[in-house]
């Protein structure tokens, strides 16, 4: 795996990890969009996987406020990472465009008009007809500003729903346990995403829209969701795969939101499927 930091159109800086240098011969690469709270390196497994299954490059982003990349603005808006994502297309020579999670949902919005030929997300976090609800951000947004870093992590985690049995935890309880993993590596890398998690929650929710406006979506659009990933997942996706004729929706049995970071061979053989075309 190689790394590099590519400039942006505001003079920006991206970080950006490619994973198959070699194969770059070999055919358009993969650019894959992480989602909130985690780094491109959390995809390495992912990444390594794919690119050996599909014999292609795989390009993973590290979006603004992580790693070596430019911070976040405070005003920040989803059309600010789209335009990366534009740079970082035009730099690898990408056409195919793989997001997850919150990287879904912008990767569904930026495909609206890049020069996307194909996209697969898997569960992404996009708000459709008010799908996503979050009543919870205002007081995720008070904690973290006040520093009440474990407080603002357990109202993230019950309000996303995406923790398992952590999420279903007493508010209480969930913040008691995020002290006792605050010196671990994710508890430490959580905390630093603090202010990008604020920030991103609000802008999916200013970019909620009807599922027609993705009627400009590629007509090679894959759609996974997790079998155990929670519904609102779904909801979205469904509308978006009703009015999308040419999109594929399908789910993948067993696993939850985290099934991309684990990176099945079912979800893998999914993907190198739809990327051979």
């Amino acid at each position: 795996m190689t790394r590099e930091n590519i400039k942006t159109s505001d003079g920006g800086s991206i970080e950006l990890y490619t994973t198959g240098a070699e194969l770059a011969s070999a055919g358009s690469g993969i650019v894959v969009v992480p989602g909130s709270m985690v780094l491109a390196a959390d995809y390495t497994r992912f990444a390594q996987k794919l690119s050996t299954a599909l014999g292609r490059p795989v390009y993973t982003v590290n979006r603004r406020g992580r790693g070596e990349s430019s911070a976040q603005a405070d005003d920040y808006t989803l059309a600010a990472d789209i335009r990366d994502l534009d740079a970082v297309m035009k730099h690898t020579n990408s056409t195919d465009v793989f997001g997850h999670s919150f990287g879904g949902a912008l990767a569904l919005h930026a495909a609206r008009t890049l020069p996307v030929e194909r996209l697969a997300v898997y569960d992404p976090a996009v708000s459709v007809n008010g799908s996503v609800k979050a009543d919870w951000a205002p007081e995720y947004e008070r904690a973290t500003d006040a520093g009440e870093y474990d407080r603002a992590l357990a109202v993230l985690v019950k309000g996303l729903e995406t923790g398992g049995a952590f999420a279903r935890m007493p508010l209480s309880m969930l913040t008691l346990a995020n002290k006792l993993t605050a010196g671990t590596h994710m508890g430490k890398q959580m905390r630093e995403l603090m202010r990008t998690g604020v920030r991103e929650i609000k802008a999916i929710i200013a970019a909620d829209m009807p599922a027609e406006p993705f009627l400009a979506l590629p007509l090679e659009t894959l759609i996974i969701v997790g079998e155990r990933s929670p519904a609102y997942f779904g909801v979205a996706c469904g509308q978006i795969h009703d009015v999308l004729s040419g999109s594929s929706y399908t789910i993948l049995p067993g696993f939850g939101h985290d099934g991309v970071n684990r990176a099945p061979d079912k979800l893998i053989t999914e993907l190198r499927d739809f990327f051979a075309g």
